[in-house]
């Protein structure tokens, strides 16, 4: 028998009770703007990152210029959760770092009464399934759902014995805390993938260099991305996933570079440039690079260059004012280093092997936290669920 299950078996054998969220948690409204000096300066916290639950931006505000509406301090061990596009999920607890700062307007602050709850319980708790669920069904509006913190406060939660939460708490932070070192482990990966392919590449300019009309045939994309039939055939979009169509255009290797900005309104920008092979559709807001000769340029070593340069090579290139795009004839022109075949070769196999640990949803690093993020899910829901017990009236 484990020890949550002595725990269980000692303290709440029959069950435990459910209460209300709000109700084992105090006020956070308790300090208004006009209350504070107005030469102070305070940090709002702003923003927090959806994997790893932690706060990754803040911003300096001068409370003499600042709304004059109550605001929350948040102290050490409170839950914020956001009420604002809720299903992100973003919830931390609040660091030393951060304590006695300003929250910003958005989160709910969720500070338990610890004698009768522990912080992590409750960051547990609303990572559930069941408050996901709660939470939309409860929230409102189109562009921007949001539920309000009141809502938030009336979720009922199980609360069992302190001693049961704590080993609830130790077994799903064990879960946690293995996911936050793959993704640390992910993060300097990626930073090694992108410290060797500048290498790699600035190494191959000592080569020689070709136009990219020399070496390869240059074809826009067909496929209206929005009328697409699926089908048989994978289709090259903007996005890492591809789509499917019922013909194909190509049956080759290529490099498929996107023909507009990413982001749009003005700014230049590609997230990705994509390779693929065999029998494929290209969406229509797309170009297809197909090697001319095999045997002097390798198609994976054209994508890794422009996947790897893309931002001072082709991002240069964009034009435009609120649609801003790049044209063939300007990618034509681009000069690339063509060091041999072999070394060519030595590149692809190196870089394969980084872009395999880190992108690699079926045996990469993304694939092992995905994994892990499962398994921590399932115990968590599991350790969770409790039989109900009526407190008499």
């Amino acid at each position: 028998m484990s020890k949550l299950e002595e725990l269980i078996n000692e303290l709440c054998p029959n069950g435990v009770e459910f209460v209300d969220l709000g109700s084992i948690c105090q006020s956070t409204y308790n300090i208004k703007w006009g209350e504070q000096d107005s030469d102070f300066q305070y940090i709002d916290l702003t923003s927090v990152d959806r994997v790893e639950h932690r706060i990754i931006e803040t911003t300096t505000i001068d409370a003499s210029s600042a709304p004059s509406r109550a605001q929350q301090i948040v102290q050490v061990d409170d839950v914020i959760f956001a009420t604002t596009r809720p299903t992100l999920q973003r919830f931390c607890s609040i660091p030393k770092e951060f304590d006695g700062q300003i929250c910003s307007t958005g989160f709910c602050i969720l500070r338990p009464i610890t004698n009768k709850i522990t912080p992590h319980y409750i960051y547990h708790i609303i990572s559930t399934t069941d408050f996901q669920t709660y939470v939309e069904a409860m929230q409102k509006g189109a562009s921007y759902p949001a539920i309000t913190g009141k809502e938030v406060k009336l979720f009922r939660i199980p609360l069992p014995p302190l001693p049961v939460q704590e080993e609830i708490v130790r077994i799903l932070d064990n879960f946690t805390e293995l996911t936050a070192e793959l993704t640390a482990e992910l993060t300097a990966r990626k930073q090694q993938y992108q410290y060797y392919s500048t290498l790699l590449f600035d190494h191959a300019k000592t080569n020689g260099v070709s136009s990219i009309k020399e070496v390869c045939y240059i074809e826009k994309g067909k496929t209206p991305i929005q009328k697409a039939i699926p089908g048989e055939y994978p289709m090259v979009v903007t996005t890492t996933e591809r789509k499917s169509c019922d013909s194909y255009q190509f049956d080759a290797k290529a490099v498929c570079i996107p023909l507009v900005s990413s982001r749009g309104h003005g700014v230049a920008s590609l997230n990705h440039v994509y390779y693929q092979e065999g029998k494929f559709a290209l969406g229509n807001i797309l170009c297809a690079l197909i090697i001319k000769n095999e045997t002097e340029v390798l198609s994976k070593y054209l994508y890794y260059y422009f996947e790897q340069t893309k931002d001072y090579t082709l991002v240069p290139l964009m034009k435009g004012g609120a649609n801003v795009a790049l044209h063939m004839n300007d990618i034509e022109k681009l000069k690339i280093p063509l060091p041999p075949l072999a070394e060519q070769q030595r590149i692809v196999d190196i870089l394969d092997r980084f872009d395999t640990l880190c992108n690699d949803i079926s045996n990469g690093l993304p694939a092992e936290i995905k994994a892990r993020q499962h398994q921590y899910e399932y115990y968590r829901d599991k350790l969770l669920t409790f039989p109900r017990v009526e407190l008499e009236v």
